[in-house]
């Protein structure tokens, strides 16, 4: 529930005999805040980054004065005032200096900020309150669709490193993502709104794609470890297809590519994907190993570059008892006599790089060695 300052409510029963019902705006002032539930109480209400405007917005794409709303014959309206970066109504542009009308439960963008229109009677205003849905998945479903089509990701690389090195020298980066949109700033809030559209497999491939065009300029060309959906593996040859364009865009750059265990299931499947990473010279990775079945056929059938341990594997262990340590110890041997190289996901502390090295791993990951950046 958000509170309405007495002070609006005042001027909104002063007003009711002007209009039916009272409109609100329902977005952040600024970008990291919470929900804010705005009164339309002044007409035009103009909305805009410059001081004096009814409603002040702290983005940097937002237009000194950006838009404006109106009530007529108890109807909102909207005026774009020539903003520079846009105002958008549904996800569909309002052209410079139009009016259109506005309905309940719209999605208003003011540039990048977000806004979702309420209405509600003056009776039932009377208590200062209105209702919030915590979770506006609509808000971020139109948001999804601009981060798309705009391509509104910005790649971030986290280090790998050589723990046979005694200065854990750095030999490679996973590439991860980060939005550039309010609500889908994270990767998982992005799989989400993804997951309700069915765009997961469009998603990878864009965070994809995006890291691999900023990598590849990275000197010295270190690997570059870049993650697939599970959903990929379900659909082969369109995976085939987004490597070899992934490939191209590469250039020389070193490519790894992740996939979960959980995702290595088929066999004909990750032959035919062993198949074509060896003829587009992109080595292979099992990601999260041991955090759910570790399948351990498919390491000698289908045998990866690397196998990366899961950090539930990794957190803690040089506390860990003497038998958790033995059974690490011995998946890691295991791997290292097929040849693969082993690397410690999650690594936080000294402790546990240090315990890391004296089990055996060859490569590291993790907080310790460095937190996930742009370039």
């Amino acid at each position: 529930m958000a509170t309405i300052e007495n002070s609006a409510l005042e001027r909104l029963r002063r007003n009711s005999a002007l209009m039916e019902d009272i409109w609100f705006l329902a977005g952040p002032t600024q970008p990291g805040e919470s929900i804010l539930h705005l009164p339309i109480d002044v007409e035009p209400y103009v909305i805009g980054r410059k001081p004096g405007v009814s409603l002040r917005l702290q983005f940097r794409t937002v237009s000194g004065q950006h838009a404006a709303l109106s009530i007529r014959d108890g109807a909102l309206q909207l005026t774009d005032l020539g903003s520079t970066n846009g105002t958008y109504v549904n996800g569909k542009r309002v052209e410079p200096h139009q009016t259109i009308r506005i309905s309940e439960e719209d999605l208003i963008h003011f540039a990048e900020a977000p806004f979702r229109i309420y209405r509600q009677s003056v009776t039932g205003a009377t208590h200062g309150t209105i209702a919030e849905n915590i979770c506006d998945q609509a808000l971020a479903l139109v948001q999804f669709d601009r981060l798309m089509a705009e391509r509104l990701v910005k790649p971030h690389f986290q280090a790998i490193v050589d723990l046979r090195c005694p200065s854990h020298e750095m030999v490679g980066h996973e590439i991860l993502g980060r939005g550039s949109v309010f609500g889908l700033e994270s990767v998982g809030a992005m799989f989400q709104a993804a997951e309700q559209l069915s765009l997961e497999v469009e998603l990878s491939r864009l965070l994809r794609w995006e890291g691999i065009r900023v990598g590849r300029d990275f000197p010295e060309s270190p690997m570059l470890f870049v993650n697939t959906h599970p959903k990929e593996v379900e659909d082969i040859q369109g995976l085939v297809e987004s490597l070899i364009q992934a490939r191209q865009m590469a250039g020389n750059a070193n490519l790894v590519l992740e996939i979960h265990e959980s995702a290595v299931t088929n066999r004909d499947v990750m032959k035919t994907l062993v198949d074509v990473l060896e003829e587009q010279r992109i080595r292979l990775a099992y990601d999260d190993f041991g955090s759910g079945q570790a399948r351990l056929a498919e390491l000698v059938e289908t045998r990866p570059y690397v196998v990366k341990f899961d950090i539930s594997l990794i957190r803690g262990i040089d506390t860990a008892d003497a038998s958790r340590r033995k059974m690490l110890a011995n998946l890691v041997n295991m791997v290292c006599d097929l040849d693969i190289l082993p690397l410690a996901e999650g690594v936080e502390t000294e402790g546990e790089s240090n315990a890391c090295i004296d089990l055996g791993f060859q490569l590291g990951q993790g907080f310790y060695y460095g937190r996930p950046s742009p370039a």
